[in-house]
């Protein structure tokens, strides 16, 4: 419960007054205003029962664990788990885990990304590829590639098809998630510049992002994740740079038939892996077993610059386990 009111506090101050600025960068203190209208109430309930739904799970936490505990069984079915995660999804959500997949394993994620109706385009596409490596139980090695991008700028217009830019990265864990605390990490990575700057796909420039990672798992199959982030991008129009941020919050649940669904809210202040702004994404995902899951669902934007509506899909395989004992 105290994450909870914490949460709220993070996103809300007296008289309904948010204080994340996605306008000004990473500068989590100071204020925002939420648009007025339909919109403003829409977005403050939606994040008035995100933030309530975080808190139940919180507050029941720790008797679910403390109850798994105490039974060998189930202390015995949590082992088996354990040894059986043998992959740890990224996608679809724009939060990452603190956490990742065994160490030695080799993952990739593949999928179709779609934007519609935003202030700098009509359509937009792609199929990002994200090979993740696990050197170690603290180490992961991540290399993003935008195999295709398509783009149209105006209704009517042409549209422009390219490969996208270039992500390398890597993520470090801090803390393991645990009975005290949640697991923390941070992750670095830079964008090169891979995509067509003639067809107005990419702007040319070198990017850098710092994340801090938190995630906790609450209960059996639900887990938390919030990223928070740092955006150093090169501007479009001039050599300058602009510095930006970027936070997330997801919450993730998998059924005992192995369907299971995601949900996140995030905004970024820049052009990142997503055009600026504030977002809502529901997620349905089907783990096919621990080598195979799929992920399908829908985005929205919540604020004027982001667009409407956005489609996903696509799956994460683990390849094969590099450190496996034969």
């Amino acid at each position: 419960m105290h994450l909870g009111l914490c949460l709220w506090h993070f996103l809300f101050e007296h008289k309904g007054k948010r204080i994340i600025n996605f306008e000004k960068g990473l500068n989590v203190v100071t204020k925002i205003k939420i648009t007025k209208g339909f919109n403003g109430r829409a977005i403050k309930l939606l994040l008035f029962g995100f933030v309530f739904l975080i808190s139940a799970l919180m507050a029941n936490a720790q008797r679910i664990i403390a109850q798994n505990n105490d039974s060998p069984i189930a202390a015995q079915q949590s082992q088996s788990d354990e040894e059986e995660d043998f992959i740890k999804p990224a996608r679809p959500s724009l939060a990452n885990p603190a956490e990742f997949q065994k160490p030695g394993v080799l993952q990739i994620e593949y999928g179709y990304d779609s934007n519609f109706h935003a202030s700098d385009f009509r359509f937009q596409q792609s199929a990002p590829l994200d090979i993740r490596f696990a050197a170690s139980s603290r180490l992961l090695l991540e290399a993003e590639i935008e195999t295709v991008q398509s783009e149209r700028q105006e209704e009517g217009g042409k549209l422009e098809t390219s490969v996208g830019d270039t992500r390398l990265g890597f993520q470090v864990v801090a803390l393991k998630d645990s009975e005290k605390h949640p697991a923390l990490a941070f992750a670095y990575s830079v964008k090169i510049p891979t995509a067509s700057e003639s067809k107005m796909l990419g702007t040319g420039r070198v990017d850098h992002r710092v994340t801090a990672l938190l995630s906790k798992k609450l209960g059996e199959n639900t887990d938390l994740d919030i990223n928070v982030a740092y955006l150093n991008i090169g501007r479009e129009d001039s050599e300058r740079r602009a510095d930006g941020g970027l936070a997330a919050i997801s919450l993730s649940h998998e059924f005992e038939n192995k369907f299971g669904f995601e949900a996140e809210i995030s905004g970024n202040s820049l052009d990142d892996v997503q055009p600026k702004g504030v977002y809502a994404l529901g997620a349905l995902t089907y783990k096919v077993n621990k080598r195979l899951r799929f992920d399908t669902g829908m985005r929205f934007g919540l604020s004027n610059e982001a667009p409407r509506v956005g489609f996903f899909a696509g799956f994460t395989v683990g390849v094969a386990d590099f450190f496996e004992k034969r």
